[in-house]
């Protein structure tokens, strides 16, 4: 069992797949292409904080310092890399159950991005039809993508025959995108 806040650890385990492969290219010094083309593309998401530091880290630097002036998210990203680093065993398990209230901060950024970045359009475009592959609420929730994307944010319109689960994940990414419009 983590040590973490239980809040923590979701933010872990959202993002275990990208911390598992900053450690492993990281250790590798024939990753080091591929460890960039990552950090590019995260980047490009709008991570250019936590990419400058996990960059620090990359080439060497260990410092709990590295973490200041990082917003919750990417301090408990840098943080997870670098205990990774030195004890694979405290990597995130990809595999585990997460919180999908937790991935409305990202969906948020994502739509919000794709109304200006072609390419942040392709991604949530693919994932958006990934999910309406699986089916059911992950359909539901797929199907308000475009809406969301075209400006929509009337809650009554886009939660229409959602399960509570999926309606609230809604609203938390209407209250993200609701920050995320203000700035």
């Amino acid at each position: 069992m983590s040590s973490l806040p239980e809040r923590r650890e979701q933010i872990r385990l959202v993002h275990a797949t990208f911390i598992r492969q900053v450690v492993a290219l990281t250790q590798r010094p024939e990753g080091r292409a591929e460890l960039e083309a990552l950090l590019a593309g995260a980047e490009q998401q709008g991570w250019s904080a936590l990419v400058a530091v996990l960059r620090r880290i990359a080439k060497g630097q260990r410092s709990p310092a590295l973490l200041n002036g990082l917003d919750e998210e990417d301090g408990v990203i840098a943080e997870s890399v670098l205990r990774g680093l030195q004890d694979p065993t405290s990597l995130p398990d990809p595999s585990q159950a997460q919180d999908p209230t937790l991935a409305a901060p990202g969906l948020a950024h994502m739509i919000h991005a794709a109304r200006t970045d072609p390419q942040a359009l392709v991604l949530i475009g693919n994932m958006a039809d990934q999910m309406s592959k699986v089916g059911g609420s992950m359909a539901r929730l797929a199907g308000v993508v475009r809406p969301l994307i075209n400006g929509e944010r009337n809650p009554d319109q886009l939660c229409r025959g959602m399960d509570m689960q999926t309606r609230q994940l809604v609203l938390e990414v209407l209250g993200e995108l609701g920050k995320l419009e203000t700035h």
